[in-house]
């Protein structure tokens, strides 16, 4: 276990007092190779290894080879993979008991959100409404399904946003995929809490990172690492003037796993460090100016081909819903990015050692 890790492992058993309700039970987690997805089932697998939880761990993931790269090639106690696919309407074949879903899988991958937008749509509807019918099937005690701050789309507010605000999307645009699917499956959510009585809540996660990010990650905060720990320039392939949301991932972790237990059911939550906001060229600045040196600049290049990403968004998320259960969260933006470095450094290290 990265010591980074396990830091944060504990930092969240030490300040959450109902984890003990997952002991003994049973949780499904979708997108189990992607960075939320790995570093829930990671927890899971801690509070087993270390505390001695009696937890089942089923996580649904499509590349086995991804998956051993991810969670090491010895066998893990009372985890238990289920290669599957979200992407058809053919049910997912689960014998086991439930009691829980995280359910995190989406395609986010800019380039891919505009050259396979059909895909994109597919996996989030079609996935969506398979874990929920698991959910009416297996009778779960509760589910949570991983949103974005996307689905505000470009709110044109002078306030913080909350969760009953709507914004524009142009659904002219390819990459509006992600967004509008998200919001569907939002609804179906709530149309399956009402008709059903299904226990789901939607977590609205901001830019998520921090420890555990994985290193094929390559959304804007895993290139910012990269190059201030390789020593080179920030490049920006935008004018940087999109207002940042952010939220450290062990502060993420605890926010769904308090849904999970004290979320109401139907509701969405914003999950977001509300001191963590700013333009992504000011977040570039502060990151040279805390760890870079005096070489190292913040570059301007704008691309000449569409590289699908969101279109630029000033918007500031308002956390006091969450806050509202006791969701505090811990580490800020600059932390954020010192944990981060210090996890990729371990990760590095332990790579190079296994190489020898």
């Amino acid at each position: 276990m990265n010591k980074i890790l396990e830091e944060d492992f504990k930092n969240i058993i030490n300040s959450e007092a109902y984890l003990d309700k997952f002991n003994k039970c049973s949780i499904l987690i979708t997108g189990a190779t992607g960075l939320i997805g790995s570093v829930m089932t990671k927890f899971f697998i801690y509070l087993n290894e270390i505390y001695d939880y009696d937890i089942q761990i089923y996580a649904l993931i499509r590349d086995t080879k991804k998956a051993k790269r991810v969670f090491g090639t010895k066998n893990i106690k009372m985890l238990h993979f289920i290669k599957g696919n979200l992407i058809d309407k053919s049910p997912l074949n689960i014998h086991n008991k439930i009691d829980y879903i995280i359910h995190t899988a989406a395609i986010t991958d800019s380039k891919t959100l505009i050259s396979k937008p059909v895909q994109a749509i597919e996996v989030s509807l079609n996935g969506t409404e398979k874990l929920l019918k698991i959910a009416v099937d297996k009778k779960i005690k509760s589910m949570v399904y991983i949103s974005s701050m996307e689905v505000y789309g470009q709110p044109h507010l002078d306030r913080k946003i909350v969760e009953s605000d709507q914004g524009f999307i142009d659904l002219t645009n390819p990459r509006s995929c992600y967004p509008e699917s998200k919001r569907m499956c939002e609804c179906m959510c709530t149309a399956y809490a009402s008709q059903f009585n299904v226990n789901v809540k939607i977590a609205r996660l901001a830019q998520t990172f921090g420890a555990g990010v994985l290193p094929e990650d390559e959304r804007v905060f895993a290139q910012f690492t990269k190059s201030i720990m390789n020593g080179q320039n920030l490049i920006l392939h935008t004018e940087g003037k999109s207002e940042g949301n952010y939220v450290y991932t062990a502060d993420a972790i605890k926010a769904i796993l308090l849904l999970l237990i004290k979320g109401e059911k139907g509701e969405a939550y914003n999950v977001v460090n509300e001191n963590s906001h700013t333009t992504i060229k000011n977040m570039a600045k502060m990151i040279i100016k805390e760890f870079g040196d005096k070489t190292q600049k913040v570059i301007i290049k704008l691309p000449n081909k569409n590289l699908g990403y969101a279109p630029e968004v000033h918007m500031n998320l308002s956390g006091e819903k969450l806050r509202m259960l006791n969701w505090i969260p811990k580490v800020g933006l600059i932390d954020s990015y010192r944990r981060l470095i210090k996890y990729n450094e371990l990760e590095s290290k332990k790579s190079h050692e296994c190489k020898k």
